[in-house]
């Protein structure tokens, strides 16, 4: 009986707030004849519309990846605003931009916020807490005086065998394996990519990303800069400016003419965008877009379809979240292909691509955890996926490891066994009850078999960024890992929680213990 009547208030307050609405909305969801439609007809129909609107921009979130809560106060008010949708007295309104009508505006916010669930449901941790095949190094000498830690970048260089960083604080440091820290530049803004090469000329180089502002935004204050390390007064040339916040950037001969061309992942805000800049006979660059959507987070070249032309893989991450190939036309441009999406709640943070398997086709590792946006609450998707590439750029799921905030993940061969496990970083963990999943390495026992450690080493900073190198000179796989200390100002979704992290050691070193047979 009391399900009964829970069933006819439930179904009341969902015909309340469209009638509240207009009657045309009420038309609108039960036009069919004079048959009313049952709640389930309600939603399906309501989902459809979902579908159709939001699918247009990006793929179309299902309501169950959020709670209802978060739908109803966060996402739905920010879907309205770009939608043209005005917020009015627990309601909407339509605006004169907006680009739907108000009854099919309803129909989606009947959807999600009556098909999505009270609480999100995330998974229980399987994992033992050890030190795995690693130890902890940490630097020499320890600067408390010029504030937080705020590295932005690590890099291992491997022409000169040294890791450099960057910080928050424009700076560029040079490592030694003793862990101490020489300052090499200061840029105009932090800097978040280095690319390093030698050649006949140029023994030692680097194209450095600067990222212009740190925080979101749409100014075009980014560059991409030359920076010969050889040289005791470390000479730098602008090669472009008025990037839109580029955070990674890779090289290729593009038209094969002997000038090495570079792309830049501008991922800006509201706007940004894929950018190609091809070396010119003066040595100047001209910019071209190739795809002109805010999120271009990672960015890596090769000759992906085997033709002998370099072609470019980049992972977007804003909205319209997934993986997209371009495929070089041989003729300047570059044919499009989208191989994996994913929807715009997931917050994707990285990829990598590697032969998981050794068959010969390269796969693809893939995190996510981005969770400071309109929706910071702990998600059971996020973490560490691996896709193995069934032939054709098609993919299967094999692997998947919850991680709250999960940021990024690198494969490798770590324990020297013949094959490839995965060392992975979170910069969103919950720090609260679980701050140890903000470092795990997943040691592959037997084909797609893992065992998790949770290395823990969550005291010794909040770690953004993560690079696998041999540090020590000792034939293995090292790791550094670079502290963004900063908890505050909206760097944190749990609000309630003090940091209790080292604030200033910018990175620590976890040199690989693994004894060699």
């Amino acid at each position: 009986m009391r399900e009964a009547e829970g069933g006819k208030i439930k179904r009341l307050s969902l015909l309340l707030l469209i009638t509240m609405m207009f009657a045309a909305v009420i038309a609108a969801l039960n036009s069919c004849g004079d048959h009313e439609k049952t709640d389930e007809e309600l939603l399906a129909d309501a989902r459809k519309t979902a579908v159709k609107y939001c699918g247009s921009c990006h793929e179309a979130p299902d309501a169950s990846l959020l709670d209802s809560a978060t739908w109803d106060k966060y996402i739905l008010p920010a879907m309205g605003t770009k939608l043209g949708m005005r917020p009015f007295m627990d309601q909407y309104i339509a605006g004169p931009n907006a680009v739907l009508s108000l009854a099919d505006w309803t129909k989606i916010a009947v959807y999600y916020r009556y098909a999505s669930p009270k609480k999100l449901k995330i998974p229980k941790p399987d994992a033992v807490i050890d030190s795995a095949i690693f130890s902890v190094k940490r630097p020499a000498l320890i600067d408390t005086t010029s504030g937080e830690a705020m590295t932005t970048m690590v890099k291992f260089n491997p022409v000169d065998k040294h890791f450099y960083t960057g910080d928050a604080g424009n700076k560029l440091y040079r490592w030694n394996a003793d862990l101490s820290a020489t300052l090499v530049k200061k840029f105009h803004s932090p800097i978040t990519d280095a690319i390093f090469y030698q050649s006949a000329s140029e023994p030692n180089s680097a194209v450095i990303t600067c990222i212009g502002i740190l925080p979101p935004n749409d100014q075009l204050k980014g560059t991409l800069t030359h920076i010969d390390l050889s040289r005791k007064s470390k000479d730098t040339t602008l090669m472009e400016d008025s990037l839109p916040r580029p955070v990674k950037s890779a090289a290729a001969d593009f038209n094969k003419d002997g000038l090495m061309d570079y792309v830049s992942c501008g991922f800006g805000r509201d706007r940004g965008g894929l950018f190609l800049l091809q070396q010119q006979t003066n040595h100047s660059f001209k910019r071209k877009i190739i795809r002109a959507i805010p999120g271009a987070e990672i960015v890596y070249t090769g000759d992906f379809n085997g033709d002998g032309w370099p072609d470019i893989a980049c992972l977007f991450a804003q909205a319209d979240e997934g993986i997209w190939l371009f495929l070089n036309d041989k003729k300047g441009g570059f044919i499009t292909r989208n191989i994996m999406r994913f929807p715009p709640v997931y917050g994707s943070s990285s990829f990598q691509l590697v032969d998981f398997n050794h068959d010969g086709k390269l796969d693809i590792v893939y995190t996510c955890g981005d969770n400071n946006d309109y929706s910071p609450v702990f998600k059971p998707y996020h973490g560490v996926y691996i896709f193995i590439n069934q032939g054709d750029w098609k993919f299967k799921q094999t692997y998947f490891y919850h991680i709250n905030g999960c940021s990024k993940a690198i494969a490798a061969d770590f324990d020297h066994d013949g094959d490839l496990d995965l060392a992975v970083i979170a910069f969103f963990p919950d720090y609260k009850y679980h701050p140890t999943e903000g470092f795990t390495y997943h040691e592959q026992l037997s084909p797609g078999k893992f065992k998790v450690h949770e290395v823990p080493v969550n005291l010794l900073g909040r770690w953004i960024s993560m690079e696998a190198g041999d540090i020590d000179g000792d034939g293995d796989t090292d790791l550094v890992l670079g502290n963004f200390s900063v908890g505050a100002q909206g760097l944190m979704n749990q609000k309630d929680y003090k940091p209790n992290w080292d604030m200033f050691e910018p990175i620590i070193v976890l040199q690989n213990k693994t004894v060699h047979k």
